[in-house]
């Protein structure tokens, strides 16, 4: 078979009219198709010929209101307001998405017992059977394993010190997290057997906790950001979604401990954990001037290589420290969530058969 060299304008052109499907399966071939597809100016193109979805669902702490924002569509970005509860029939919060376009519902912020699975832009939606524990104060995630046939786990932790609601809410937490280790109770969500099952539980010692972010879903695996407040340190915890199974990572040493964190506010550092779980520095963004712009605004995400997504009071931001440009879109109202969702409008099937 011949063998061509593709220039990355010829390469440009071809994957801006691929796809999704095929786009990201393009990836694959090597590390520049795979830079490329990621850049932000390739996402816009690609989004405007392939008419495919792409930025972050947005939901106020107030109001169960979704609201799509995009720098994608238009030279100049908007809000869109509703996108996701018009075709669902009752007042909904979003607990969790994927990058491929799912998303989870629920009538409640903490996801209670009845949970919808859908996908906004075909209008797509399921009923996921209520887990039969009655646990409270939970973190519910999501994850996609397979896209052809579609495949998803949704992870829910709930805390142990709450299984008692009574006994609690008599008690500051506080009073608490001195005594001893705790206990996370594990249930997962497997789409192909479409039921629940309660794996052993997550053991964290009284020290570790969930910083205020939102999980991270890559690679096959669910990442989540603790902060060890005895070793004044960051670590990742990592949930496997083909294994089930747990795993802790430490950050680099040069992301510490709180010091650390107050010196960093205008520099923002990334860092790669390679293959051979070795963190390295890939390269330092300078914040300095769009915080002058915008200095209560925090960092939430990467859009693509080139572009951070960040997060203010009635306010988010689109800045590529490429090019310097900063683009802001107004939303009204704090932020509750924020949920990456790259998807198509070709249907899945959601329930298997």
């Amino acid at each position: 078979m011949a063998s061509y060299d593709f220039s990355r304008d010829i390469l440009f052109e071809i994957f801006s009219r691929a796809e999704l499907k095929t786009m990201k399966k393009c990836r694959v071939l090597s590390k520049e198709c795979k830079d490329l597809t990621y850049e932000s100016s390739f996402m816009r193109l690609h989004s405007e010929r392939t008419s495919t979805m792409v930025g972050y669902l947005l939901q106020s702490s107030r109001v169960p209101t979704q609201y799509l924002v995009s720098i994608a569509d238009s030279v100049k970005p908007t809000a869109y307001s509703p996108y996701v509860s018009y075709f669902l029939h009752h007042r909904f919060r979003v607990v969790a998405a994927a990058n491929e376009g799912l998303v989870l519902c629920s009538l409640s912020k903490f996801g209670g017992n009845s949970f919808y699975i859908c996908k906004p832009t075909t209008q797509q939606w399921e009923v996921i059977p209520s887990p039969k524990p009655q646990f409270w104060k939970t973190n519910i995630s999501m994850l996609v394993l397979g896209s052809n046939p579609l495949r998803f786990k949704i992870v829910r932790l709930s805390d142990s010190r709450y299984d008692d609601i009574g006994r609690v809410s008599d008690h500051s937490e506080s009073e608490y997290s001195d005594e001893e280790d705790v206990s996370w109770h594990c249930e997962i969500f497997d789409s192909k057997s479409w039921e629940w099952k309660q794996s052993d539980d997550l053991k964290l010692t009284c020290h570790d906790s969930f910083k205020n972010t939102q999980v991270v879903s890559a690679c096959g695996g669910l990442h989540w950001l603790m902060f060890n407040h005895e070793q004044d340190k960051h670590t990742i915890l990592s949930f496997d979604g083909d294994k089930e199974e747990w795993g802790m990572t430490s950050l680099p040493d040069s992301l510490g401990g709180k010091d650390r964190r107050c010196q960093i506010a205008h520099m923002l550092d990334v860092w790669i954990l390679n293959y051979e779980k070795i963190w390295i520095k890939k390269h330092t963004i300078n914040l300095e001037s769009f915080n002058e712009k915008v200095p209560h605004s925090r960092f939430h995400s990467f859009y693509g290589a080139d572009t951070v997504f960040m997060v203010d009071i009635g306010w988010v931001s689109f800045y590529n420290f490429k090019t310097h440009k900063l683009n802001r879109i107004m939303v009204g109202g704090s932020i509750d969530s924020a949920h990456f969702i790259q998807t198509g409008s070709e249907s899945v099937k959601l329930k298997p058969e």
